[in-house]
């Protein structure tokens, strides 16, 4: 367990939090919520035992291995799969401690050090830290290259995958999606959903919370409060605490409405796009959302744009790329008035390339660029706010941009994207990732665009301002190309798909989830050959074929589900039983017996946990290899 026991932390004469208690039990999944700057990564030091808290205590049980990613990779010339070896640090003194025996000509200390690396699994590390690269997105000939050859990006992929390789009993992760792409968002959450540790994440990603999370940690208005649950649970029941504040009644409803009736006119035109209709129900639960979003300091939207000619934009057979390394070829996209277009696609295959050809900064190395008369592009890209001038505010950045406004009108403009009295006044310079992107996106709304380009816009943004962002951009009434790791802004934002990879690009016929179970069959197969890279099967055919599964795994998937609910059991009874022996007045001399009971039967719930976790994985590991020989 994890215990923080009134618990209070200040940054100065600024509190963070105060007489904040919680508990972290074994196995559990937590996300940890909250505006930037209010303790979130504070508490990650407290469990690192880098920080003290003010008042109060933190305690944890002796001996864990707690593992996180390091923010900073050291310019070393070992090569990238050593480097995330390392992340196992038991093997690594183990194989030291060998090679000393080796050198001593010592036979049994080094017959003992065998089976202990056998017991670890060290034998199979190198190949652990190579599917760990793989999952990540690293290539098979990138797994030799020097650490000091890789980007900043890359090597912070490195820092991720080195922490994943520890064997660890507690494992912290601070916004690990923010250097990655779609592709391995998705398999670092099928991979941290296996994970048996004790995960305490921070992330600002909704879907990627919902689908790992058990519990939310939330941090706001100095106090801490612990929700049972994804995501989406927390949202709905801090939305219902919301609701009861009158002052939050008004501008809730208003949210509402406005959602509302986006919804009503999408509606009307959703009956033949199959993303049309994934978006409707991502939609459903926009009420909850709002409700949960109520004292938001992001209020903005889109002007109407002006003039639109159809097409906006059109690229005819047109070949992409740098020198002669061409990387997509012949590629033909019309853009029209209201299209709404996400990009999917491997890493590297060129999604943020089409979209500087189409943003203009990138010259295509043949075929045709024509843009309309009237044409407005609003662009954002991560280098974007390194043209920022540093040494100057976002007030001066606006009145470059209109320098007839009234200061009064340009500070109620910054208002919206929280920039607050003399906040508009500084020097961007200190302004922390997440402030810089908001100042960016500000003057990209300034310019009133009728199209779109949109590259990764929401890395360094927090919950907060990607809701407010994803109800600006549901509204806009331009065109949109998106790409976007965030799953939640994909659905609600896009209506339909092209596929960037194997140099084209082509529709995509199909939605995220249909995405995702094109992902896991085209890596299945390069797991075993080198497959075409083609359109997914129909949804229909995919049903199907599931179904055909499930009908002859039937009786490994009941054995499997009666292994999971014997281990929710027993962990049930363990947490109970936990919390009992926790309490202090259970050691006092007229509770001994009751104490014995409940040594005796923690000792029998922890035997029948340990048997019951051991069936669980025998059952999964026989229905991984039936589903493996289909």
């Amino acid at each position: 367990m994890l215990n923080f026991k009134n618990l209070s932390l200040r940054r100065g004469v600024r509190v963070l939090f105060s007489n904040a208690s919680f508990t972290i039990h074994k196995g559990e999944k937590v996300g940890f919520t909250g505006a930037n700057g209010t303790g979130k990564s504070s508490l990650f030091a407290m469990v690192r035992n880098e920080l003290h808290a003010d008042e109060g205590e933190f305690t944890l049980p002796p001996g864990l291995e707690i593992a996180h990613v390091a923010q900073e990779t050291p310019a070393v010339s070992c090569s990238a799969i050593d480097y995330v070896t390392d992340g196992d640090r038991e093997l690594r003194r183990l194989q030291q401690q060998l090679v000393d025996a080796e050198s001593n000509h010592d036979g049994l200390k080094q017959a003992e050090l065998h089976a202990l690396l056998d017991t670890i699994g060290g034998y199979t590390a190198r190949a652990k830290a190579a599917r760990l690269m793989s999952g990540l997105g690293f290539k098979s000939d990138q797994e030799h290259h020097a650490v000091n050859t890789f980007s900043g990006g890359w090597r912070m992929r490195l820092n991720l995958a080195q922490a994943l390789m520890c064997r660890s009993d507690v494992l912290l992760l601070d916004e690990p999606t923010n250097h990655l792409d779609l592709d391995a968002v998705i398999w670092l959450q099928d991979w941290l959903c296996k994970y048996d540790g004790t995960l305490l994440l921070i992330s600002h990603d909704r879907d990627f919370l919902d689908t790992i999370a058990d519990h939310i940690v939330h941090i706001e208005q100095n106090k801490i409060d612990i929700y049972t649950g994804n995501y989406s649970a927390f949202e709905k029941m801090r939305a219902e605490k919301l609701a009861q504040q009158q002052s939050a009644y008004l501008k809730q409803q208003r949210e509402i409405a406005h959602i509302q009736s986006f919804v009503d006119r999408f509606k009307a035109q959703a009956t033949k796009a199959r993303q049309a209709q994934s978006r409707i129900k991502a939609l459903e639960r926009m009420e909850v959302i709002a409700m949960a979003h109520v004292d938001s300091p992001f209020d903005f939207s889109f002007p109407k744009p002006g003039r639109m000619q159809n097409p906006l934009l059109k690229l005819d057979r047109v070949d992409i790329g740098y020198g002669q390394t061409k990387i997509i070829q012949g590629a033909n996209l019309s853009i029209s008035p209201g299209d709404r277009i996400g990009l999917l696609g491997p890493n590297g295959a060129g999604k943020s390339t089409l979209i500087k050809v189409l943003a203009g900064d990138m010259q295509p190395l043949s075929g045709t660029r024509l843009e309309a008369e009237a044409l407005n592009i609003g662009y954002f890209a991560q280098h974007q706010l390194e043209q920022l001038r540093l040494d100057e505010s976002p007030l001066w950045h606006l009145q470059k941009l209109d320098p007839k406004a009234t200061e009064k009108e340009l500070r109620n403009f910054l208002g919206g994207f929280d920039f607050q009295g003399d906040k508009v006044m500084e020097a961007v310079k200190p302004f922390s990732g997440g402030e810089k992107a908001r100042l960016v996106l500000a003057l990209l709304v300034y310019k009133n665009p009728n199209l779109l380009l949109l590259d990764e816009p929401t890395n360094h943004l927090d919950l907060e301002m990607r809701h407010a962002l994803s109800v600006a951009l549901q509204d806009y009434q331009g065109a949109i190309i998106l790409v976007s790791h965030d799953r939640h802004l994909l659905r609600t934002v896009t209506d339909r798909f092209l596929l960037v990879g194997e140099g084209k690009v082509q529709a995509f016929d199909g939605d995220l989830d249909d995405y995702r179970s094109w992902l896991a069959e085209r890596n299945k197969g390069e797991d075993k050959t080198t497959q075409e890279f083609s359109a997914p099967v129909s949804r229909k055919d995919q049903r199907k074929q599931d179904a055909e599964h499930r009908q002859k795994n039937k009786p490994l998937l009941d054995a499997l589900k009666k292994a999971e609910l014997a281990v929710e059991k027993h962990h049930a009874e363990q947490r109970t039983l936990e919390a009992e022996l926790a309490n202090p007045e259970l050691y006092a001399d007229t509770e001994k017996d009751r104490l014995k009971k409940l040594l005796l039967r923690k000792t029998e719930v922890d035997k029948a946990l340990d048997t019951a976790e051991a069936a669980w994985m025998a059952a999964e590991e026989q229905l991984e290899a039936a589903k493996s020989s289909l």
